[in-house]
């Protein structure tokens, strides 16, 4: 059962700066919105290779749900932190046809952070990852996570790109965005939806797409910046 994310401000988070990336080969978005194409040519089996082992960063484990005994660490490489684990779909952000109080019960209209009009992040629409609030256990910012870093996230056989766009439970792991879902072929629905394993959110350190509603430049510098890890340089 997913727990509701938290709404932080995103000036609390700004205690360290992270290093903007330019979105190389972004296109034009359109009224603000983000367009949403497939990832690239990283593959999956690529990807879990570089993160088979884990040395943790985390002081602790984390839960998948409520309820549920902590089994997952955050783990870390020198370029990024990673985690494996369930996808529970986080609805919250500007109201759509998908994502409102209708159909998400545990419906919130704000998200962590917000796009570079102000408004909420679209959960519907743009990929986003949910990151645990800080606490003792771990905290994001200290391993160089920002809204807005970049998170390429596996399922099966599948590579797609995201940023990081909301805050959760202090001790639950493991959520995406309606969007995300939806792109790795995951049932996106916030009332049953998400699979209990088997998905794993690679957040590159030090990295921030400006304007965090910029898919299309996430997925440009997911690409680039996958394919680096993979080659361990």
């Amino acid at each position: 059962m997913r727990v509701q994310s938290l709404t932080l401000a995103a000036a609390g988070a700004a205690l360290l700066a992270p290093t903007t990336l330019p979105a190389a080969g972004a296109g034009q978005l359109a009224h603000g919105e983000p367009v949403v194409r497939h990832a690239g040519t990283v593959r999956a089996a690529d990807l879990l290779a570089k993160v088979r082992d884990c040395a943790p960063v985390s002081r602790g484990r984390y839960r998948s749900d409520s309820g549920r005994s902590a089994t997952i660490p955050v783990c870390g490489t020198r370029d990024a932190v990673f985690w494996k684990a369930d996808m529970d779909i986080d609805c919250d952000g500007r109201p759509g046809r998908h994502c409102n109080r209708r159909t998400d019960p545990l419906f919130t209209g704000a998200t962590a952070f917000q796009q570079s009009d102000g408004r909420y992040l679209s959960a519907e629409r743009l990929p986003y990852v949910v990151v645990p609030a800080p606490s003792r256990r771990w905290d994001y910012r200290a391993s160089g996570v920002r809204g807005g870093s970049v998170v390429a996230v596996v399922h099966r056989d599948r590579v797609r790109y995201a940023v990081v766009g909301d805050v959760g439970p202090r001790d639950i792991i493991g959520e995406a965005s309606y969007a995300a879902a939806e792109a790795l072929g995951i049932r996106p629905d916030p009332r049953g939806g998400g699979t209990p394993s088997g998905v794993t959110y690679i957040v590159f350190k030090d990295t921030r797409v400006t304007p965090i509603e910029d898919h299309e430049g996430a997925v440009a510098m997911g690409e680039r910046l996958a394919r680096r890890f993979v080659r361990g340089g």
